[in-house]
């Protein structure tokens, strides 16, 4: 099983391509939005003529009205596919950047969210959905959220600060959407990888699993990106946008309205553009202004498009590596330096087909961070901070002298060891000694007085 991830315009589908070509291999798409048929520049699908007559599986299958591919319905489809092109002697490859997708197909039994089982899991899309419509609280303030999780799910309200509102309203996403504790989930994913490592058997779906990450610099990504929208542009971008907005008129002139928050209609490029298409059909502004607003739409989608690569990259760098490494295989991640096209051969094509190669004859494949320099360092990082991460369960500590709430033992020894804390204790202790020492004054003062008036009332 392969399986290549990276932000868009990486290269993902070329090396595909490549991989499938070398290998007799079949692929499968990995992306929510690219499954729309009729849309293949919006949905930055691989050209037809690009795909070496290659089968492409699960690439414009979806019409335009019908909604993104749940999770589970994904994986079902994607596995269906996996066991007939193995059973015809093919290589599957999975490639795509949903990675909801792709780490639901990888992995066993993924919570909610981050590759699920349940059908009833976020819709994958080019944006992360919103859960705050249906539970309006997950919009509160952190110390409203922190009071719903104590009362749903007091394990996890001991684990997380109560200002860390992203963590508070994970946890009780997790519990909304699956009915279920997130407490709970946890302990049975631990439960599970212990009886697997009982077992010998990995967390990992496929023994032999390959994943290839086309990385590039951030700045040279960036740069790369805003010419990939200008080219799209050049295809015909706006066109396959105009069909869309079209398409829209007319299902409004039909009493029908259109969910615009879901399925394709929140890809990259046409939301941007709807400001356009309405000025255009309102015929109000002048061609001059008409067209600083399409400049204006055009630089928005550059913009999403790098805010939406960095999120795919994060996404690889945080819950792609963390299932790795819960199932102890990192190796398997193979980050690939695509940082100069006109090297792809050498940094891409020659690397990956050796390793897959060494897989198919079940020799050892080489270590990912000796690959390049760009490995070595982005991986390298990762496992040097894997290593120095408590191995703990997380849980806040408060210091009701300081008035202050820790996120885990370690930050709560270097709270307690602090000079502001060795401070407050000492403050607290004068503090403390002048309060006695004004109280013995006063019950002095108190006896005093009673003495004295206890010899009057003698006299």
């Amino acid at each position: 099983m392969l399986a290549i991830v990276g932000a868009t315009g990486t290269g993902k589908s070329k090396l595909a391509v490549d991989l499938a070509s070398r290998f007799n291999g079949e692929i499968i798409n990995g992306d929510a939005m690219q499954m729309y048929r009729g849309l293949p520049i919006i949905t930055n699908q691989i050209p037809v003529e690009e795909r070496n007559d290659i089968p492409h599986h699960l690439l414009s299958c979806v019409e335009l009205e019908a909604e993104a591919w749940r999770i589970g319905r994904f994986k079902k489809e994607a596995l269906r596919l996996i066991d007939d092109i193995r059973s015809r002697g093919k290589l599957p490859i999975l490639v795509g950047g949903t990675h909801y997708y792709t780490q639901a197909v990888l992995f066993k039994d993924q919570l909610v969210g981050e590759g699920s089982d349940n059908e009833d899991g976020p819709e994958p899309s080019r944006e992360l959905p919103s859960t705050s419509d249906k539970w309006p609280i997950l919009d509160s303030s952190p110390e409203v959220l922190m009071e719903k999780l104590r009362e749903v799910d007091p394990v996890m309200a001991e684990r997380w600060h109560p200002k860390d509102a992203r963590k508070l309203r994970r946890s009780l996403e997790i519990y909304f959407q699956t009915g279920r504790r997130a407490s709970e989930i946890y302990a049975e994913q631990k439960l599970l990888k212990n009886e697997a490592a009982m077992k010998d058997e990995g967390l990992l779906r496929f023994e032999n699993t390959l994943i290839f990450w086309i990385h590039a610099e951030k700045e040279i990504l960036n740069a790369r990106l805003d010419a990939r929208v200008d080219n799209m542009i050049e295809q015909g971008l706006m066109a396959e946008a105009q069909t869309m907005s079209d398409y829209l008129k007319m299902k409004q002139s039909q009493g029908i309205q259109v969910d615009q928050t879901r399925g394709v209609w929140v890809s990259i490029g046409f939301k941007e553009l709807e400001p356009y298409f309405a000025a255009v059909q309102a015929a109000e502004l002048s061609e001059e202004q008409l067209e600083d607003l399409k400049m204006r739409c055009i630089e928005s989608i550059r913009a999403a498009t790098r805010q939406y690569g960095s999120s795919q990259v994060k996404w690889i760098r945080n819950k792609l590596w963390r299932a790795l490494s819960d199932a102890d295989m990192t190796r398997r991640l193979y980050l690939l330096d695509s940082s100069s096209v006109k090297d792809w051969d050498e940094c891409i094509a020659k690397p990956s087909e050796n390793i897959v190669q060494s897989m198919l004859e079940s020799k050892a494949t080489p270590d990912p961070k000796s690959l390049s320099k760009l490995a070595n360092t982005v991986l390298g990082a990762k496992e040097e901070q894997a290593r120095a991460q408590p191995v703990s369960v997380m849980q806040c500590f408060t210091c009701n002298m300081c008035n202050k709430t820790m996120a885990g033992e370690e930050q709560w020894n270097i709270h307690v060891n602090g000079h502001s804390h060795k401070r407050a204790i000492k403050s607290a202790a004068r503090k403390a000694e002048r309060d006695a020492y004004f109280r013995k004054r006063e019950l002095e003062a108190q006896a005093a007085s009673n003495s004295g008036a206890t010899r009057l009332i003698n006299t």
